[in-house]
């Protein structure tokens, strides 16, 4: 970590030394202060010493503590309802849910999570429809799929699987999806609504809303409660901070460029990882007693796997499982209720379309 405290403070005097510059050479500038892009800076991250994947067996099993939160289970239920509502829509209206994916590229991870949402749409009832484009795609071409599913009466939820590649404006193709069929919840008015008290956005980001159910679902008090979220994407962290300050939780955010991480996530009553770092978070992280909730979801080669990998989070789970009080599993844990939090969304949104309640 030394190591990475380092690159950070470095980056940020070169930086601190760029906006001096800036500053200097535009005597029209009234503020000191920089336009916000300006300073968006990747968060890359130094992964923990808990790397070597293969030296991570299933050893601790036996000095587990931690109550594993089934997603599975609580997915399960949660697509039992929205297959009973899409059916009682379909004998009512002759209408069903239409979900369309717009997939850029061939990553892999991406790969997992559509595969995962077709099956998902294909049990609950859901009409599905996915546009593949190649990685070197042009936007126009995005924008054109993106105006097709527009038009479709019968798509109710349009989602662009993210992240695009670089070459791509993606908030310009965000920002182009249509704020009633924005499933995904990432349209500027969502996240705006998400962020403002009193406000209600029309759909919550999927995976944040998944979080919160999770920990709604297995007991959890949220309000009053510390929670530190690792990770600030636009997808998972940015909402679920605001999603748990809603909740009436006192949130912290650990970053890329946070010093003393560790002691931060210490003191939180609620972990949610989602730094897309293989096993950042380690058992030292955590105080006794913490809930844990990994988003991560990492793809790390596999040969003995059937399809050459094996999926582990950000949570060094062997090492928390023996500190936390209850933790979900990677695979198993929020991705499947991520994906029930997108059928819903679609199943609201072709409710609204067509009148039904």
């Amino acid at each position: 970590m030394a190591l990475l405290y380092k690159s950070l403070s470095r980056r940020v005097l070169l930086t601190s030394a760029a906006m001096k510059r800036r500053i200097t050479t535009d005597a029209r500038q009234i503020l000191m202060s920089p336009s916000l892009t300006s300073i968006d800076f990747p968060d890359i991250w130094t992964s923990s010493s808990c790397s070597d994947y293969s030296s991570i067996t299933k050893s601790y099993d036996d000095q587990q503590t931690a109550t594993v939160i089934d997603g599975r289970a609580i997915a399960e239920e949660i697509t039992s309802g929205i297959t009973s509502e899409v059916r009682r829509m379909k004998n009512a209206t002759g209408n069903v849910p239409g979900l369309a994916v717009i997939m850029v590229g061939q990553r892999r991870d991406s790969q997992i999570y559509v595969r995962n949402k077709i099956a998902a749409c294909e049990e609950a009832g859901i009409m599905s429809e996915i546009s593949n484009l190649p990685e070197d795609c042009t936007e126009d071409q995005v924008l054109n799929a993106l105006s097709r599913f527009h038009e479709d009466p019968s798509i109710h939820g349009i989602l662009v699987q993210l992240p695009l590649p670089q070459h791509l404006d993606e908030s310009k193709i965000l920002n182009s999806v249509h704020l009633e069929k924005d499933v995904d919840g990432f349209h500027p008015l969502n996240m705006g609504n998400l962020a403002m008290r009193g406000r209600e956005p029309l759909f919550l980001p999927c995976t944040p809303k998944g979080c919160v159910e999770l920990l709604i679902r297995s007991g959890v008090e949220i309000t009053g409660k510390r929670a530190v979220v690792i990770g600030r994407s636009n997808i998972v962290g940015l909402p679920t901070s605001l999603l748990l300050q809603r909740h009436h939780a006192t949130v912290s955010i650990v970053h890329a460029f946070t010093r003393n991480p560790e002691q931060i996530a210490r003191e939180a009553d609620i972990v949610v990882a989602a730094a897309g770092v293989p096993n950042l978070v380690r058992g030292s992280w955590l105080k006794p007693g913490a809930i844990v909730i990994d988003v991560g979801i990492n793809p790390v080669e596999d040969p003995s796997c059937e399809f050459g990998y094996r999926l582990i989070g950000d949570v060094c789970y062997e090492e928390a499982s023996r500190v936390a009080s209850a933790i979900t599993p990677v695979p198993g844990g929020v991705g499947p209720v991520t994906v029930a939090m997108l059928l819903l969304n679609t199943l609201e949104s072709a409710k609204r379309a067509h009148n039904f309640t």
